[in-house]
């Protein structure tokens, strides 16, 4: 089971990507920073709206320690947010099972050994 951070601004939204993780059997969490300094520690991926500046903040720190992230927004992407290289952009609406896939492979894809350099 893999504990998933959600940082979504409105709660509708958020309790139905949360309803999507619980459904893959994993952990979600909500991300809730308010204004101290959040550990970040041992989450497995993100699902993050990069539109709200308290989602961009999160997925910046997250890349920087190498944890997958998916962004669902209702904006298009843009330069800025495409160069933390997400797992998925999903542009709302979109339908649930392109979120549960997007997922799955971002976590099966985190999981691999990375090589060593030689």
């Amino acid at each position: 089971m893999a504990r998933v951070l959600i940082c979504e601004p409105h709660d509708d939204i958020g309790a139905l990507l949360e309803l999507v993780v619980r459904r893959l059997g994993h952990e979600p969490a909500t991300y809730d920073d308010e204004g101290g300094a959040a550990d970040l520690s041992g989450f497995d991926a993100a699902v993050i709206e990069p539109g709200d500046e308290r989602g961009l903040r999160l997925a910046q720190a997250l890349r920087a320690t190498n944890v997958p992230v998916l962004f669902t927004s209702i904006y298009p992407a843009e330069n800025d947010v495409l160069a933390l290289e997400p797992a998925a952009y999903l542009v709302k609406p979109f339908p649930l099972y392109a979120l549960e896939r997007a997922l799955v492979a971002a976590l099966a894809l985190a999981q691999q050994p990375v090589a060593a350099a030689i």
